[in-house]
């Protein structure tokens, strides 16, 4: 779900192998002991470690992320302020609106369109389509995020990377946020 343009250069060394598409269902974890609601779990200050693999599974960065969560009504805004290994810094602000029944919808600069996700239990899927600059060109790559609320608030998030229905890669985030007091 939250990855910065900077990852351009790496996904410029994807090449084209066909992968399967996910076949779980975000339903299928309606009966979770823990439920998952993003307005709820985001709200405030929360960290986030990540690394980005490649369609060959090697680790080509890590970063960590400091989001800053707010909502209004039933807009969620959350900014991301990325830290890459290599020193890079970049940031993503999201709007998304709190549809109901679990259902979301966001924009954010580089994000063509709507992203759409769906929570059911403690399993979020997020999909959306990012305008990522590889050298002089622009790519417009598919992220399928899917996060789950793991005991003791932490939250994982396994994102599959796809250009025209290929996998390039695969983003992996622990969100560790605090237990409210």
């Amino acid at each position: 779900m939250l990855i910065s343009k900077a990852l351009a250069p790496i996904l410029l060394v994807a090449s084209s192998v066909t992968t399967g598409c996910v076949s779980q269902q975000v339903s299928q974890f309606a009966d979770s002991p823990r439920q998952l609601v993003l307005e709820d779990y985001f709200l405030g200050e929360t960290a986030a470690y990540g690394v980005f693999e490649d369609r060959f599974g090697k680790v080509r960065r890590q970063f960590k992320v400091d989001i800053t969560g707010t909502l209004d009504g039933d807009r969620l805004t959350l900014t991301e302020k990325f830290k890459y290994d290599d020193g890079e810094r970049d940031t993503r602000v999201w709007e998304i609106d709190v549809l109901g029944d679990g259902a979301y919808r966001g924009t954010a600069g580089d994000v063509p369109g709507l992203a759409e996700g769906q929570v059911s239990g403690n399993a979020f899927n997020w999909k959306y389509k990012v305008d990522l600059k590889v050298g002089g060109s622009t790519w417009n790559v598919v992220f399928d995020d899917w996060m789950y609320l793991m005991e003791d608030n932490v939250l994982i998030n396994r994102a599959y990377v796809t250009r025209y229905g290929i996998e390039i890669g695969q983003v992996t985030i622990a969100f560790n946020k605090p237990a409210a007091r």
